[in-house]
């Protein structure tokens, strides 16, 4: 079983964001970038599989800032090997020209399983295991939490809002977008990313083909800041009070 798991870098979080002076585009110059969480969980649940079955894991990636750092850290996972797609990815890449060039390479690979992360942070869109499954002619299951081995094919847990969770039987090939694996993803420490980076190679291939986004971002705006919130002390009464005040002053009876 040949599984392929797209990776990429996101913007971390907990660093201060700037537009740049576009205003379409963070200011990425410093910006110091992390692997998606969601991509994180589609690798675990792609190494937990093929603990339990076998097979081979393949990481691969856009080109792009310290993506061999992300690279290698998955190889240190258990990743049997690490592609990268070369071409003009820089800045902020649209899910569709990320999912044609994807799948263009993955093809050229050969998979039976593409697990990928369901969304990332820095589009929150959801579209990457869609596009790429139409463009790989396969089947698609998003919001996965599970996967595993049977006769037939697999059987996957989809999570569905309230919690409410559905089992799906399917053949490959397949094209998952993983919500969350069944373990929390797995740590590396540095030291075993260096002796990856050491013994490993980066098979590269290059980007064939393009698609255009179905939109483009016009204008980007920081949100406004609030008031702030006014706290009510820890008298119950009290707060019960000022809570009835504030509503009758807002019209809300």
């Amino acid at each position: 079983m040949n599984i392929v798991v797209p990776i990429k870098q996101v913007p971390d979080l907990v660093e201060e964001l700037e537009i740049d002076g576009s205003g379409k585009d963070l200011n990425r110059e410093w910006l110091k970038n992390k692997v998606n969480e969601f991509d994180d969980h589609a690798l675990e649940e792609a190494l937990l599989y093929k603990e339990a079955n076998g097979g081979t894991v393949t990481a691969i990636a856009l080109d792009s800032d310290d993506i061999e750092k992300a690279l290698f850290a998955a190889a240190a996972k258990g990743a049997d090997k690490v592609v990268k797609v070369t071409g003009d990815f820089g800045g902020a890449v649209s899910s569709h020209t990320a999912a044609k060039a994807l799948a263009d390479a993955i093809q050229s690979i050969g998979f039976d399983i593409v697990m990928t992360g369901v969304q990332a942070v820095d589009d929150r869109d959801g579209q990457i295991a869609g596009l790429l499954a139409g463009h790989l002619g396969a089947a698609n299951v998003n919001v996965v939490t599970s996967v595993e081995k049977d006769a037939d094919g697999l059987v996957i847990h989809k999570e569905y809002s309230g919690g409410v969770v559905a089992e799906f039987e399917t053949s490959t090939p397949v094209v998952l977008g993983i919500q969350a694996a069944k373990e929390t993803p797995r740590y590396v420490p540095v030291a075993k990313i260096r002796k990856a980076s050491r013994g490993l190679t980066i098979d590269e291939i290059a980007a064939s083909g393009s698609a255009d986004a179905g939109s483009e971002v016009s204008r980007m705006f920081k949100p406004e800041g609030g008031a702030g919130a006014e706290m009510l002390g820890d008298d119950a009464e009290a707060a019960a009070t000022k809570i009835m005040e504030i509503l009758t002053s807002k019209g809300i009876k």
